[in-house]
């Protein structure tokens, strides 16, 4: 035993005085990757998981060092089968990883097409309006709704089931489809590009639904579920108290009024972008040498602003 630690504390001992600075920079490397590995599978099922790849790995380290054959066989099968298993287990939480890497700031510059325009803001506004009215007015009379908003992860699955309507939005419309019996009110509405793409869709459900509030009902649990797995806003109108409330980023936000909403919304889906800024910037450079009464409304942000 002696003569095995020895041999180790020798090889840490070899490694360590043949280290490069280019080394160091690969475990730099090496450790921000882990560190964000165990950020996305950090309170999820996967987290177990991590902690049983860590102890089969000591298992499999103390099989090589003591040269035990048998569990060296069962050991190398184990790994060769777990890789498969943890594919085909953890789907879900590997496809959300990627999810929140690719939504992430750092890929942001990568997107290849911004078709934003004046005419498309337009239509986000109008869409705001309405569906701050419709909300308000669902809520006086204890209708419940659940809509969601896309934002940069396309919900292609959950409109598949849905049927697609691709309207302008309208508080009449809103209150058509969630109107009690009616056959898509039980359902999601997926708003896209300012347009009511879709209705009746299902959304998933909640990666931890044991750990929910049991006051919250199926509509809730569907929102948040939805905001774990993309980047949407998700607006839902309790039937049972009226109660209007938005999901984020898989947390839920209640008490709402159409006022609140309303800015939420603008927050959300009016960002700013910076060719706006540099215009008004430009424009306010230019306002300066001639001090002009109107000044202020060269200073007032647009509804969009964040």
């Amino acid at each position: 035993m002696l003569y095995y630690l020895t041999d180790i504390w020798n090889s840490l001992i070899s490694v360590f005085s043949s280290i490069q600075p280019i080394d160091w920079l690969d475990i730099l490397f090496l450790a921000v990757i882990l560190y964000w590995v165990i950020k996305l599978v950090r309170e999820t099922r996967a987290e177990q998981l991590v902690k049983g790849v860590v102890l089969l790995a000591i298992v499999l380290f103390i099989v090589n060092q003591f040269d035990f054959k048998a569990m060296k066989v069962i050991s190398e099968t184990v790994v060769n089968v777990g890789i498969t298993a943890f594919i085909v287990m953890f789907q879900p939480e590997l496809r959300r990883a990627l999810e929140k890497v690719g939504r992430s700031k750092v890929m942001k510059p990568m997107l290849l097409f911004d078709t934003a325009g004046p005419e498309d803001q337009d239509i986000e506004v109008r869409a705001i309006e309405q569906i701050s009215l419709a909300c308000e007015k669902l809520s006086r009379t204890a209708i419940g709704a659940l809509i969601v908003i896309e934002r940069e992860t396309k919900l292609g699955e959950q409109i598949e089931t849905g049927t697609i309507i691709n309207a302008i939005p309208s508080e009449e419309l809103f209150r058509n489809i969630f109107f009690p019996n009616t056959p898509m009110h039980d359902g999601a509405v997926i708003i896209r590009s300012g347009m009511i793409y879709a209705a009746g869709c299902f959304l998933p459900k909640p990666s931890k639904e044991e750990l929910i509030n049991k006051e919250l009902g199926s509509r809730h649990r569907a929102a948040i579920g939805m905001s774990e797995v993309s980047d949407a806003v998700i607006i839902v109108v309790s039937e049972e108290t009226g109660m209007i409330s938005i999901a984020e980023n898989g947390r839920l936000e209640r008490g709402f009024d159409r006022e609140k909403l309303r800015e939420y919304l603008k927050r959300a889906m009016l960002p700013e972008n910076s060719e706006q800024k540099k215009g008004k910037e430009k424009g306010k450079e230019k306002k300066k040498p001639g001090a002009a009464g109107n000044d202020s409304a060269g200073d007032a942000k647009g509804g969009d602003g964040k």
